[in-house]
């Protein structure tokens, strides 16, 4: 089911289609550690509160452990930003909340494979309305 999500990830790179709303994209390529994107890189730990500006992102409490499953390569005026997963207090969540979030948030705790496959972002409507 978490593969299922992550699969889903890329599409909200290029747009959120929510009541009919698009949204620029955040970058054109990302840095996976495989063609998918689905293996985890690197688990981080928050260094400070991160309020989610849309449904693109995700909200971080500072301390909270992030897993990392890519990050997107900087373009000109753009910030830097990586996708990642965070699991709320509730020890039985299983989903966890998958989203963009700034990477100058996050400190990387280790390191478990590195970003060496740059994969275009795609484009796909999420269907919500």
């Amino acid at each position: 089911m978490a593969r299922l999500l992550l699969l889903s990830l890329p599409g909200l790179v290029a747009i959120c289609a929510v009541d009919g709303i698009f949204m620029d994209r955040l970058a054109s390529k990302k840095l996976c550690a495989d063609d998918e994107c689905v293996y985890t890189i690197s688990l981080a730990r928050a260094q400070e509160d991160f309020n989610a500006p849309d449904c693109r992102f995700i909200n971080v409490k500072e301390g909270q452990q992030i897993y990392i499953y890519s990050k997107l390569v900087k373009e000109s005026g753009a910030g830097e930003f990586w996708a990642g997963s965070v699991y709320g207090g509730d020890q039985d969540d299983e989903m966890g909340t998958v989203g963009y979030f700034p990477s100058s948030l996050v400190e990387e705790e280790h390191v478990y494979q590195e970003a060496t496959k740059e994969v275009p972002t795609t484009v796909s409507v999420l269907g919500l309305r």
